[in-house]
């Protein structure tokens, strides 16, 4: 189930603030909506580049809590069959968030991915003054795709290719605002780097499309344009570097983060990184943000996280048997309504003990 609105203005309060101020901007029981004068004026520590956001961009704004749902949302798919679900439990959630765990850097890099997406979105889309389709003149020319009756075509740039770096920047801006306040604190750093490898796995994977004319099907002129991954791909992505993520501790000057561990290669921009190790999520204890995993759906015949065994944390499940209703014998009558029946559907289910 996808959190309220008003959960998800929560996270978004969350994850732009610092552990030690995070009770500050926690909005439960607020009647808030997902729209930027409400987040410009209930967030009255806004400061610096956020609060210039608020006032002089507030389409921006709208795009930063556009791009936060997106995030939630692709957090809750990659999570869905994991101990920690990415639940949206307010008094839970906001645990999480207190922690330097590697399900802390998912969120923080699975939003900063989410919000310079939607902007860069809206920029192609015209709904934003300040930007719009990406600037081609001193880029280089496209490099042409081997293959049969390639050779020889004229390339260009036209379309309208996503401005990534516009997103970039604003989500930039807005989401390491308060994080840079605390520059020699270990926590900033860790949440700084995990911003910026959310924001990498949109723009570092930008891929070409590109359009043929000529006359009679012929491809004399390819035109082609840049185009961000799909946010699915950018969530995949992300929970491949969450399962390699690094263990790391502040150095001694307070500037520097080292990798935990022997022989370990300094982790990348695009590494996400944590400093201390997770609960194992399998009962419910909310001084760690678990919310336990009985009464979960698993798969009895899986060997993965999402298998009984794993799931479940050896206490074992139950199988239980449960009727739905769903759409079925659907004929389309013209023009243009299809009708359909309400069929009885028995399913069984495991569900964890």
């Amino acid at each position: 189930m996808l959190p309220s609105s008003r959960t998800q203005l929560g996270l978004f309060f969350i994850l732009l603030c610092p552990a030690n101020i995070i009770g500050l901007w926690w909005a439960v029981g607020s009647p808030l909506v997902m729209d930027p004068n409400s987040i410009c004026r209930k967030t009255k520590r806004l400061a610096g580049k956020q609060a210039e956001l608020c006032q002089l961009e507030p389409e921006i704004v709208q795009e930063v809590a556009k791009g936060t749902k997106l995030g939630v949302r692709e957090c809750q798919y990659q999570f869905r069959f994991r101990r920690w679900n990415c639940t949206s439990h307010s008094k839970y959630f906001g645990k999480i968030l207190q922690q330097d765990i590697r399900e802390t850097a998912f969120v923080y890099a699975i939003t900063a991915a989410g919000v310079s997406h939607a902007i860069t979105q809206a920029c192609s889309m015209g709904e934003l003054l300040q930007c719009g389709c990406e600037l081609t003149r001193s880029r280089a020319p496209p490099s042409p795709t081997a293959g049969p009756g390639m050779e020889g075509t004229a390339w260009e740039w036209g379309g309208c290719g996503d401005d990534v770096q516009f997103g970039y920047e604003k989500s930039q801006q807005f989401m390491d605002a308060k994080s840079k306040k605390g520059k020699n604190d270990i926590r900033a750093l860790i949440d700084l780097h995990n911003n910026e490898a959310g924001r990498l796995a949109v723009r570092s994977y930008m891929r070409t499309e590109c359009k043929c004319h000529g006359l009679s099907g012929s491809c004399t002129l390819r035109t082609c344009w840049r185009k961000m991954p799909h946010f699915r791909e950018v969530g995949d992505r992300l929970l491949e570097r969450f399962n390699g993520a690094f263990k790391v501790m502040g150095g001694n000057d307070g500037k520097t983060l080292i990798p935990v561990g022997d022989n370990i290669k300094p982790p990348d921009k695009q590494d996400l990184i944590y400093s201390a190790d997770s609960p194992d999520f399998c009962s419910a204890n909310r001084k760690t943000g678990s919310l336990g995993t009985r009464g979960r759906i698993c798969n009895s015949t899986a060997m993965d996280t999402s298998g009984c065994d794993l799931l479940c944390c050896g206490r074992g499940h139950r199988d239980e048997t449960v009727v739905l209703e769903e759409n079925c014998l659907c004929r389309f009558h013209w023009c243009c309504v299809v009708q359909c029946r309400k069929c009885s559907v028995r399913q069984e289910l495991s569900l964890c003990v």
